[in-house]
């Protein structure tokens, strides 16, 4: 039986939004000066949504959360081949918030913020590839 269409649109939605997180931190960092502090928060971004939608295909609900660290054990357990990369991105999970206020915090560095696009990426590649219907979600380059 063919999956559900409304299943089939919800998680597309979650990868289109993962794939617009990896343009704008693309773009954040080609600004001049680069924008390091939202390269940092769309490169989460775009990892977080990218977990949501292989949770959402697999019908498995997820709170409203940035924690990839918990998002990714969700998701490791539906799939354990994903666990190494998943652990790679966990960290990420501070960029939800870590530079988006004033205060003292220093903002990431140029190689900090191309790191995070990169791991962003490979959870992105990682999840759309088991994924049906995704090609209409490909990260922009």
């Amino acid at each position: 039986m063919p999956p559900d269409a409304a299943l089939i649109r919800e998680t597309a939605g979650w990868l289109r939004k993962a794939n617009r997180d990896l343009a704008a931190a693309e773009h954040d960092l080609r600004a001049d000066p680069p924008l390091l502090d939202d390269v940092a928060f769309h490169a989460q971004q775009a990892a977080e949504k990218a977990m949501k939608a292989f949770l959402t295909w697999h019908g498995q609900p997820f709170r409203k959360t940035h924690n990839l660290i918990e998002l990714g054990e969700q998701v490791a357990r539906l799939d354990a081949s994903l666990e190494p990369l998943l652990r790679r991105a966990a960290p990420l999970s501070e960029y939800a918030w870590k530079f988006r206020y004033p205060g003292d915090v220093e903002q990431p560095t140029a190689e900090e913020a191309r790191s995070a696009i990169d791991t962003a990426r490979a959870v992105f590649d990682a999840v759309a590839a088991l994924l049906p219907d995704a090609s209409d979600s490909a990260p922009a380059r």
